[in-house]
């Protein structure tokens, strides 16, 4: 009989915030823009070994194994060294590709970004454009209180779906719902430290945020 993975509890004293979801088509351009934020309160003696850039890198795979879990392992993300594709069973049904994360880090915020490339469910208009899929983590250290705030926003925008106002409201209906269930249970993660370990760990090892590299070079 196959054991179920228990979900890790999440640490004595955090505390999650209320998801708020932000979803938005521009009604002349038609591109999309979704976020999806929530503050987590933690003890300051919980996060800080864990403010760094070989975390962040962590922090960006656990959002795409939370994504895949939810999808029933419909999806998987595929790895180059220039590239990371969303694909839908088979190699060759690529729905989204970004180009390979850029990070930001120092002692107040932590920032992931993906840009979008090209996918079966980008339209001509957005491809190779404007348009990104982001992690953006704040931290508000509260010494009084000996607590930690990270607000913790996932973003996408400047996303142009493939097939006009039909897919639009596909988005809307769909795949925003999907994003707002994953994101709870992806905050859950990071609320218990239950990080994924990094496919390309680029990152592991660093022992402080300064030395993060600067946004592109990675």
């Amino acid at each position: 009989m196959t054991r179920r993975r228990r979900s890790a509890p999440v640490i004595p004293g955090a505390e999650i915030g209320k998801l708020h979801d932000e979803t938005s088509v521009d009604p002349e351009s038609g591109a999309v823009r979704s976020r999806q934020a929530a503050d987590i309160v933690l003890p300051t003696e919980a996060i800080g070994p864990f403010w760094n850039p070989e975390h962040l890198e962590r922090v960006a795979r656990t959002y795409w194994t939370t994504l895949q879990r939810f999808m029933l392992g419909l999806i998987h993300v595929e790895y180059t060294p220039t590239e990371r594709a969303v694909v839908l069973l088979i190699p060759q049904l690529r729905l989204l590709t970004f180009k390979a994360p850029e990070y930001e880090m120092d002692a107040c915020r932590g920032i992931v970004r993906w840009r979008i490339k090209k996918g079966l469910l980008v339209s001509k208009r957005g491809r190779d454009g404007d348009g990104y899929l982001e992690i953006d983590i704040k931290r508000h250290d509260e010494p009084d209180a000996d607590r930690v705030r990270l607000n913790v926003a996932v973003e996408v925008a400047n996303f142009y779906p493939m097939l006009g106002g039909i897919s639009r409201r596909l988005y809307a209906n769909t795949q925003s719902k999907i994003h707002v269930l994953s994101c709870n249970y992806f905050l859950r993660r990071l609320a218990s430290r239950d990080l994924a370990t990094s496919r390309v760990g680029h990152f592991a090892g660093p022992p402080s945020a300064e030395q993060a590299p600067d946004p592109g070079s990675a």
